[in-house]
């Protein structure tokens, strides 16, 4: 059995470390609200842009606009989401887990997969494993998320239409909720335009349109695929801060319990410790008499 002091070293070293993870989960508390605010604002414009794009290609029709154009698939771009930091559960692993297995089923039969990293944890994983690896950048913050999504939006697009790739796929955990991310993979390129989800495939009133339908393609389906980055980057912000708030929940959890466990362990001791005593004075005593 360890030592008393050893045993109270180890109390003071745990309970050092809960108060760290404590602190980290309300530091992620306080960063999940403000990105889940910042989710919520961009809703709306994104979901307003995909309406207009959908009404607009249904108009105009699919080969209104180059970055509609559907090609047989040969080669393929992955723009992965992960973080620059742990601590965060199995919010890294279990993106590169859906990018491997997605690579291995969906993209089995292509020439080419590519990948644009962003954060990171995917690009240490990838890179030591020698994986193709186009761009990479450091994860987004709410600084920077759309500047990323706009940069990593423009690369893809001229990849695109110079014919350096047939198709592109963003892999990220979607927010759910504080306990809970999904990892989604979605199209990004070619455009598929949708409605958002609840709104009725109706056909409106035919409109006049001014400028002409294909110059307003021209300027909205780029900000279409940038705006489309730059929820999924939203989302992979949210979720993992609500990833590692939960983590630190259960680290700090842990920490509690292993302190009374080891509190035990302490008394345990100190009362073996006291009854050894007490057993060599009477064994002492015991020999004095003799």
């Amino acid at each position: 059995m360890p030592s008393l002091k050893a045993i109270r070293k180890r109390i003071g070293t745990v309970k050092n470390t809960r108060k760290i993870t404590r602190a980290m989960k309300l530091v992620a508390a306080a960063k999940l609200r403000r990105a889940q605010d910042a989710i919520i604002a961009a809703r709306p414009y994104a979901s307003a842009l995909a309406t207009v794009v959908s009404e607009l290609a249904e108009v105009a029709g699919k080969d209104s606009h180059p970055l509609f154009e559907e090609r047989p698939g040969k080669k393929a771009a992955l723009v992965v989401f992960t973080s620059d930091r742990g601590l965060a559960g199995a919010f890294n692993s279990n993106v590169i887990k859906k990018v491997e297995a997605f690579s291995a089923t969906e993209l089995n039969g292509y020439t080419e997969v590519s990948l644009r990293l962003i954060g990171r944890k995917g690009n240490q994983h990838f890179a030591r494993r020698n994986a193709n690896i186009t761009s990479f950048d450091a994860a987004p913050t709410g600084a920077t998320a759309l500047t990323i999504a706009g940069d990593t939006a423009t690369r893809i697009v001229e990849d695109f239409l110079h014919g350096r790739v047939d198709r592109v796929f963003a892999v990220y955990n979607e927010f759910k909720s504080a306990i809970s991310q999904q990892v989604v993979i979605k199209q990004v390129l070619p455009v598929v335009p949708d409605r958002p989800a609840g709104e009725p495939n109706k056909v409106g009133p035919d409109y006049i349109y001014e400028p002409g339908k294909e110059e307003l393609l021209e300027r909205l389906v780029p900000l279409y695929v940038q705006i489309g980055l730059y929820r999924a980057a939203l989302e992979s912000i949210a979720g993992e801060f609500g990833a590692r708030m939960s983590a630190m929940e259960s680290a700090t959890k842990n920490a509690g319990e292993m302190i009374s466990k080891l509190t035990l362990d302490y008394n345990r001791a100190r009362q073996a410790s006291i009854t050894k005593e007490l057993l060599e004075i009477i064994g002492g005593a015991e020999a004095l008499k003799g």
